[in-house]
């Protein structure tokens, strides 16, 4: 149980990584689309934000991930494709402070383009945004992952996933087998509480002011 544990831990910890990363590259797709064509852009990201919260998180979930064959394939695309909102809704309002400040209205004064002052200017100033949001999706695509694969969705049960090890405890629960769900489900909260941690620690150090508000 133990060797499954740590087996599944890394599996959940790849497709995390990974996933986190396809989300971050949405975010980041849109960010520049947001800088360069301004207005338009705007209400199309808007329009699809508020279309992706609309729709019940998990449902959408196992919808994308069913959809596209499961497995590892399909858990990382459906994660990718439900996590973006979140941080591209901070990322656009913070684009959307940036190109208000006069460094920027004198860059167009001075006839740079809308891509020279995307990656000279705004990218830049939201790249500390980005890691931390990256890490702070890290946690919750692993428990995503988890809880998809322990519904019957995600991973086959040849995998030795933590999802699909809760999902088999849960039939011995009843015989007083506890330690079966117990251990693996500790092991899994203590990952995502430690990864959440380094986000916050790392939200703090970039931003001092958040942590002193």
């Amino acid at each position: 149980m133990f060797l499954r544990t740590v087996k599944g831990l890394g599996i959940s910890i790849c497709v995390g990584m990974v996933a986190s990363f396809s989300s971050v590259l949405i975010t980041m797709t849109f960010a520049i689309l947001l800088t360069v064509f301004g207005k338009k852009t705007d209400i199309i990201v808007n329009w699809l934000i508020d279309i992706s919260l609309a729709i019940p998180h998990m449902v959408f979930l196992i919808v994308i991930a069913v959809a596209v064959g499961r497995g590892v394939k399909g858990i990382i695309i459906g994660i990718a494709l439900t996590h973006w909102t979140s941080l591209t809704r901070i990322i656009r309002a913070e684009i959307l402070e940036i190109k208000q400040e006069n460094y920027i209205k004198i860059s167009q004064a001075m006839g740079k383009s809308s891509l020279y002052i995307a990656f000279n200017h705004v990218i830049p100033k939201i790249l500390p945004q980005i890691l931390v949001g990256t890490i702070l999706l890290f946690p919750h695509a692993i428990l995503h992952e988890a809880g998809i694969t322990f519904l019957g969705f995600g991973f086959d049960a040849s995998t030795p996933a933590v999802g699909i090890i809760l999902s088999e405890a849960m039939k011995y629960l009843i015989y007083g087998y506890w330690h079966l769900a117990i251990f693996p489900g500790i092991a899994l909260v203590s990952i995502v509480v430690c990864i959440n941690f380094l986000g916050e620690s790392l939200k703090d150090l970039i931003c001092p002011y958040s942590y002193h508000r």
